[in-house]
């Protein structure tokens, strides 16, 4: 892998780009949407998140389906078509004007998203030699928070502007993005579509991912250790402003760390990833670093001010670390585990994780940590660190999984 943060030129090189493109505009995207819908628009609060919990829960839903297209109908071209929908999604809450339009433009842009999530990962696949595709990975995970970091400078000068025209700028800046992404995507080689050659099973039935036990369970497991994904943006800011006496500036601060320490290490702490065996060792090591997260954040309820900064700092370093090293084993885990006719649809299932987590998340864990303090990070601690030891038998019998399913094709393969 190369030391360079930038990926090699070529594919590798325009898939960065094409993250970089939409993540700018999705950065200013997330730092105004929600005043947009609330102050502009005038929806409830209540009613905003409502309608997006709705949208990723569609999201979550489509992402195998869109995989699966993907596969059948090509990586390149599905990817473009969806890139396209995001970014017409985006100009449509231009138009929303109340409850219902907003949960339908909602709905079509968390189904695009997650379809384009799986189609990229497809795209990789078909262009990426597999040695080389958790470290591209680890360079897009990069790019994407540069991207963010941009983006939301840009969010936060519409923010002080605070008119609607500032507003409406941010969606057209979020919606050109992803047509800037869909153009890049297009300079990509087509991919050939894989012969899907279905793996027999009992009484004639084809596998399919839903139907794949072993790869389901690992991608179960994943999606605890996700569970992290709301920490930064809603966790920590009620923890600090309701548990502590830190000032309620770290919010920005610890942010910042947590971006710029992916954009800066991610690449190296992907680098010696390279199969099961590292890829699960990085995952467990990866639960007992976010075990002592949890631990400090917990001791920082009752310190006094400085001591409580410099708690939830520590805490915020060991936090990045886990979530780089977790994201490093999971992405070599998503690919190896996944045969390589069926990556978008795989990888459909796979990129669910993230939208269940940032559903379901925000809930559970303003419940279990805000409310319940010290137990409850212990408690997510610990289920942090059994999720990160189960994973190494999971990922084991789904490669075994896979061995056997290879036999059983091969003979099929053979003229």
């Amino acid at each position: 892998m190369t030391n360079s943060l930038v990926p090699p030129a070529g594919p590798q090189r325009v898939l960065a780009l094409a993250q970089l493109s939409n993540s700018v505009g999705d950065g200013a995207y997330y730092t105004t949407s929600a005043l947009y819908f609330t102050q502009v628009v005038g929806l409830d609060p209540a009613r905003v998140g409502l309608g997006l919990t709705v949208g990723w829960a569609v999201g979550s839903l489509v992402g195998v389906p869109l995989g699966r297209l993907a596969d059948r109908r090509g990586a390149r071209g599905t990817a473009v078509l969806l890139a396209l929908a995001t970014g017409l999604a985006v100009a449509s809450f231009v138009a929303v004007r109340g409850f219902v339009p907003f949960v339908l433009a909602a709905c079509g842009y968390a189904a695009a998203q997650s379809g384009l999530a799986a189609a990229r990962q497809a795209l990789l696949a078909g262009l990426v030699p597999a040695a080389e595709r958790t470290g591209l990975l680890a360079h897009l995970q990069s790019t994407l928070n540069a991207g963010l970091a941009v983006g939301a400078g840009l969010g936060g000068l519409a923010l002080h502007a605070g008119t609607r025209a500032a507003y409406l700028g941010v969606f057209a800046l979020d919606a050109v993005s992803f047509l800037l992404c869909a153009g890049l995507l297009m300079r990509l080689p087509a991919v050939p579509r894989p012969a899907l050659v279905p793996v027999p099973l009992r009484k004639g039935r084809s596998i399919g991912v839903l139907r794949d036990r072993p790869y389901a369970l690992v991608a179960l497991l994943n999606t605890i250790l996700l569970l992290r994904l709301p920490l930064l943006s809603l966790v920590l800011p009620l923890w600090i402003t309701r548990r502590t006496e830190a000032p309620a500036w770290l919010v920005s601060a610890l942010f910042v760390l947590n971006t710029g320490a992916v954009m800066l290490f991610q690449v190296r702490a992907a680098r010696g990833v390279t199969g099961l065996g590292t890829a699960t060792r990085a995952v467990r090591r990866a639960g007992w670093v976010m075990l002592a997260a949890c631990v400090v954040f917990a001791l920082s309820a009752g310190a006094s001010l400085w001591v409580a900064v410099g708690v939830l700092v520590i805490g915020a370093v060991l936090q990045v670390v886990a979530e780089m090293g977790q994201s490093a084993g999971s992405w070599q885990l998503s690919f190896d585990l996944a045969p390589e006719s069926r990556v978008g649809e795989y990888q459909g299932l796979f990129g669910t994780g993230v939208t269940v987590a940032r559903t379901l998340g925000p809930l559970l864990l303003t419940a279990l940590l805000v409310e319940w303090g010290t137990p409850g990070w212990l408690l997510l601690g610990g289920a942090m660190l059994a999720a990160s030891y189960a994973m190494g038998p999971a990922a084991r019998w789904a490669a075994c999984r896979r061995a056997e399913e290879d036999r059983v094709r091969q003979p099929a393969l053979v003229p």
